[in-house]
C-alpha cells in the first residue's frame, strides 16, 4: 500500500454504534503511536466532534466530512487514505459509491460486510478494474468471517506440517457463544431478503456455495441447515446464522488459494449443543430460531451496553480428518461479544493490517487470502483472539 497518501486509514461512519467502537479502540492502542495516520470520517461535522470528546480524541486526529452520497466528497476521501474502514451498512444499500471511489483511486478497502448477493455482484462489476488500480478490497472483516476463514486457513496450514496434505472435509463447529449480533447484521439480512424476492439471481448467488468463488463448482457440501447428533463429537449440532455467509467466504479463500484446500474441498458450520435429550432440544429451538430476521433485536446505530459487550465471548473448533487418518483440531476464541466488541478489533486490525503488513497487487479479497498469518498475529497480540492447536 503507498506510503505516500496523508493516512493509512480513515474510519468511515465513525459516529455509528460499531464505528465509534472502533474508532475508541483506535484511540486506546494507537492514540499515542505516530507511526499510525488515522481519521474519522462521516456526515455531520457536530456529531464527529461529539466522538472526539467523549472519546479523548486528540484533535490532531483529522475529521472529514463525507456523505455516503456525495461522489466528489467519497472521491477526494479516498485519494487521501491508503485504506477505508466502513462500518457503513447495509452495503447493499449504503455501500457501492464508496467501493467504487476506492476502486477508482487504488485505495484499499475494508468492511463488515456479510451480504454475499451484493459482494458477488460487487466482484462481477469492478474487479477486474481494481486489479487495474492496484485497489484491495477485502470484505468481512469482523465476526463475520474473520474468525471462521482464518480459522480454517490456521488448521489446513496445521494439516500440512504434520502430514504434508490439506484435509478434504473440515467442520467449523461454535462451541461457545455470549454476546447479540448486530443491528447492522439483522438490517443486512432484512435488505438481502427483500432483493432477493425481487431478483432470482440474488437468490441463486445466496443459495450456490460457490457464488463468490468459481460459479461452475459443484462439488457437493455438507448439509449444515437440519440439527443432527454428531457422533464423532458427542454433541448435537444446530444449523449457524452465519454458515450462509462464511461457508462462501471460506470458499473464496481456497479459490484464490489456487484451490491449498483441494477441488473437492467441504465446509460447514454448525452449533454444538450438547448431549441428549437437553441438547437435542436446544437444537431443534436453535433451528427454528428467526428472531435475527424478524422485528425484534437491536437496529442499526444501537447494541449492547459496555458490560455486556465486555462479558461476551465465542469459542469455535475447527476439526477434520488428515490424509494419514489422524484427526486435527484448532481453536480460535475471542474475550468480548462477537457482534460488536470482538467484530470492532477485527476490522481494525484487519484495515491495519492491509495497510502495513502485506503487498498485493489490487483484486477482491477475503481475510485468510489477503493477510492470512500478519492477521493472525495482529489479533493474537493486540485483540484478544486465540488460535489454539488442540489436536
Amino acid at each position: 500500500m503507498s506510503d505516500q497518501r496523508e493516512f493509512d486509514v480513515v474510519i468511515f461512519g465513525a459516529t455509528g454504534f460499531t464505528g465509534k467502537l472502533v474508532a475508541e479502540y483506535f484511540q486506546s492502542q494507537y492514540g499515542s503511536d505516530s507511526s499510525v495516520k488515522w481519521a474519522i470520517a462521516g456526515r455531520n461535522e457536530a456529531k464527529l466532534a461529539d466522538v472526539k470528546a467523549e472519546l479523548d480524541i486528540s484533535e490532531d486526529v483529522v475529521s472529514i466530512i463525507a456523505d455516503g452520497d456525495d461522489d466528489a466528497a467519497l472521491d477526494s476521501l479516498t485519494k487521501r487514505t491508503s485504506v477505508v474502514l466502513t462500518t457503513v451498512g447495509p452495503y447493499q444499500i449504503y455501500g457501492e459509491k464508496l467501493l467504487s471511489a476506492c476502486v477508482d483511486n487504488g485505495t484499499g478497502y475494508t468492511d463488515l460486510c456479510g451480504e454475499p448477493a451484493w459482494m458477488h455482484q460487487m466482484i462481477n462489476k469492478y474487479e477486474a478494474k481494481a486489479k487495474d488500480t492496484g485497489a484491495n478490497i477485502v470484505f468481512s472483516c469482523g465476526f463475520d468471517s474473520v474468525p471462521f476463514d482464518l480459522g480454517v486457513h490456521f488448521l489446513q496450514e496445521h494439516a500440512k506440517k504434520q502430514t504434508g496434505a490439506a484435509i478434504e472435509y473440515v467442520k467449523g463447529r461454535v462451541r461457545k457463544m455470549q454476546g447479540t449480533f448486530s443491528g447492522g447484521t439483522a438490517a443486512s439480512l432484512k435488505a438481502t431478503m427483500v432483493a432477493a424476492h425481487k431478483d432470482k439471481s440474488i437468490m441463486s448467488a445466496l443459495i450456490n456455495p460457490f457464488s463468490l468463488a468459481d460459479a461452475n463448482q459443484s462439488h457437493p457440501q455438507p448439509d449444515g441447515t437440519k440439527p443432527y447428533y454428531d457422533e464423532s463429537l458427542g454433541s448435537w449440532a444446530a444449523p449457524f446464522i452465519m454458515a450462509a455467509i462464511n461457508t462462501k467466504n471460506v470458499h473464496r479463500s481456497n479459490y484464490l488459494a489456487n484451490f491449498a484446500y483441494g477441488k473437492t474441498f467441504q465446509y460447514d458450520e454448525m452449533m454444538l449443543t450438547g448431549p441428549g435429550e437437553k441438547g437435542e432440544a436446544m437444537a431443534n429451538h436453535v433451528a427454528q430460531d428467526k428472531s435475527l430476521g424478524g422485528e425484534g433485536g437491536p437496529k442499526p446505530g444501537e447494541g449492547p451496553s459496555k458490560e455486556e459487550r465486555e462479558n461476551g465471548f465465542y469459542d469455535v473448533m475447527f476439526i477434520g480428518e488428515a490424509t494419514n487418518g489422524d484427526t486435527l483440531a484448532v481453536s480460535v476464541t475471542g474475550d468480548k461479544d462477537p457482534g460488536y466488541g470482538s467484530t470492532s478489533k477485527m476490522i481494525s486490525e484487519s484495515a491495519l493490517c492491509l495497510c502495513k503488513d502485506v503487498s498485493l497487487s489490487g483484486g477482491f479479497f477475503t481475510p485468510a487470502s489477503a493477510l492470512g498469518d500478519k492477521l493472525i498475529s495482529r489479533l493474537t497480540e493486540k485483540a484478544g483472539l486465540t488460535f489454539n492447536i488442540e489436536k
